[in-house]
Order: structure tokens, then sequence, then C-alpha cells
């Protein structure tokens, strides 16, 4: 056993031969380009799903404000005030969630169209050639042969 690194492990045996890509690709094997997918296509599904998750918290995000913003209203108008007065004090109320919902808007308004475009980008390559036939082979394995008998 020599540690110096010298040493053929037997790896540079399978690397030898330079048309065994092209081979590869004759038989129907999947490359790594195919697996990985062609440009922005790849990004489609984490997409889809980030801008779900972001439409999702949002939405929740703002739900929670305007429960807040109508208790806070609704407090207010208890003393007989009311919330669309004039005064200082009605304004403060009605613009203390303010940015809360600007942002809440502007970021749900962000993940729907995320979603919208990897949804439209899936939806797009959903019959393109190679796509979902990867694991299908066409055999059919029943419960005898999993377990080897």
């Amino acid at each position: 056993m020599d540690d110096s690194g010298t040493e053929d492990n037997g790896t540079q045996d399978a690397y030898t031969d330079p048309d065994a890509a092209r081979r590869d690709a004759e038989e129907g094997r999947p490359g790594r380009q195919h697996l990985a997918g062609h440009g922005v296509a790849r990004y489609a599904r984490p997409a889809l799903i980030a801008g779900g998750v972001i439409a999702v918290v949002c939405v929740a995000l703002l739900v929670i404000i305007f429960f807040l913003d109508s208790f806070n209203a609704t407090v207010y108008s208890v003393g007989g005030k009311d919330v669309t007065d004039a005064t200082d004090e009605a304004r403060s109320i009605r613009e203390s969630y303010a940015a809360a919902k600007v942002g809440g808007t502007i970021f749900l308004v962000i993940g729907l169209a995320l979603a919208a475009a990897g949804g439209f980008l899936l939806y797009r390559q959903r019959n393109e050639p190679g796509r979902n036939d990867e694991a299908d082979d066409g055999e059919e394995v029943d419960f005898e042969d999993l377990g080897g008998q």
C-alpha cells in the first residue's frame, strides 16, 4: 500500500476511451446536460415553488394587517370617534400599517409573477421529448422481481 499518490487506483482506465460519451448518447443514455435542463427552464420548478411560497406568505400578511387595521379602527370608534376623521390621531391609525400594506402588495405581485413565469415554462416544456422518460424504460417490475425470486 503506497501513500505517495503515485499508485494507480483504477479510475484512469474508465476514461481512456474518447468515444465513450458519443456511444452513450447513441445508446440513448441521458447525459449531464440533458438531466440538467436547458437554459432558464431548469429554474422553472424552483421559481414556481418560491413564487407560490412568497404569494402565500404575503396573502397571510395582508390578511393579518387587515384584521389589525379593522381592530384598531373599531377600538378607536368605541369612544364615538370615526377613523375617517381629519384629526392627527385618526390619520396615524389609518397610516399605521401603510408601509406593510404597500410592501406586502408589492411582494405579492412579484411572487405571483414569479410563480406564473415558472408555471408557464413548465407548461411550455411539458411535451418535450425525453423529459419524463428518464426513469421509465418500459420494463414492468413486480414484487417477486424486487424480492429477488
